[in-house]
């Protein structure tokens, strides 16, 4: 079998065009009433949609998020989450960042007890992240 020759040179300066964060449409986001305050329940949302592009190379990066919180006044209505979640498609950010996001812009929409965000990325290059975003903080128990 012959030798294979590959040109790697033309790899180097290849980017795809990348939206910035202002594309996010967190004023998308809709709430609509917990009718049952004072009564805790867990509500999780989970999706295996989710896209954000890598802010460097603007290759996609792919994630598995659950949303899971303990409303106190309110809850997202589904339809602006979907939105809201589709709009970092094509958004340069690290996946550490679309995490934390995403918690602190639905903390703040919803006001809830408690929220945790957790993405669970595809691996690229072999590494898979796990990344838990959670409010409120969780204290260091070091003291």
């Amino acid at each position: 079998m012959g030798k294979v020759t590959v040109d790697h040179s033309k790899y180097q300066n290849i980017r795809f065009d990348t939206q910035e964060e202002s594309a996010i449409m967190t004023d998308i986001l809709e709430t609509i009433p917990y009718q049952y305050p004072g009564k805790d329940v867990e509500v999780e949302i989970p999706t295996t949609e989710f896209t954000s592009v890598c802010p460097w190379s603007g290759l996609p990066d792919f994630a598995e998020i659950k949303i899971r919180f303990v409303p106190d006044r309110y809850l997202v209505e589904m339809k602006s989450l979907k939105y809201y979640l589709t709009s970092y498609r094509n958004v340069g950010i690290y996946q550490e960042h679309a995490t934390r996001r995403i918690l602190d812009e639905l903390v703040e929409l919803l006001k809830p007890k408690s929220m945790t965000v957790e993405a669970l990325w595809n691996p690229r290059g072999g590494l898979g992240t796990r990344v838990v975003a959670e409010y409120p903080d969780k204290k260091d128990k070091k003291g």
